[in-house]
């Protein structure tokens, strides 16, 4: 639809971003203090297609929500290391990244004016303790020291064990500032 429809493409992208837009802002309305945009397919886009078909309707979702809540607005793509200056031009406050890149190399990349969250991979959680816990070192030694979110860089895999990540959790949290 995207390339064989391009006017009924934007047509559903102007529908879906007025109605993520309102759920957005119900959610902060309900007390969410942060709410985030999961664009999962977001990187199989080449830069040109994200600029001529994404970018323009994440900007407009943004600046609508902008316009109903002050709540900070977090995007967060899969496999977007090639997308993140063009993710970065769209007003999210924050941008999370997942395993593929290094947080040093986002940070260059992405505006300090705009946070990082990221980036373990999540199959990690799956590995032995002293594996996990190596690698959440790791990430917080590279995390940036301001505008940093330490969080996996997709979601938590189900077989992943309980225990893990109570683990991570308390390694992040005795992380010093």
């Amino acid at each position: 639809m995207m390339y064989g429809d391009t006017a009924l493409w934007h047509r559903l992208m102007e529908l879906l971003a007025t109605a993520m837009a309102d759920y957005l802002v119900y959610q902060a309305e309900v007390g969410a203090q942060a709410l985030q945009v999961f664009d999962s397919w977001v990187g199989s886009l080449e830069k040109g297609d994200y600029e001529a078909f994404v970018a323009p309707h994440m900007k407009a979702l943004v600046k609508d929500v902008r316009g109903r809540t002050e709540v900070p607005l977090i995007h967060f793509g899969v496999s977007t290391a090639h997308l993140l200056e063009c993710i970065s031009t769209t007003g999210y406050d924050v941008i999370g990244i997942d395993w593929r890149i290094s947080l040093t190399e986002a940070r260059r990349r992405i505006p300090e004016t705009i946070a990082i969250q990221g980036n373990l991979d999540p199959t990690l959680l799956l590995a032995p303790w002293e594996t996990l816990e190596a690698a959440a070192n790791r990430v917080l030694s590279e995390a940036p020291s301001r505008g940093f979110i330490f969080n996996l860089g997709h979601g938590v895999l189900p077989p992943t064990p309980l225990e893990n990540l109570q683990r991570l959790t308390a390694v992040v949290h005795a992380h010093p500032i």
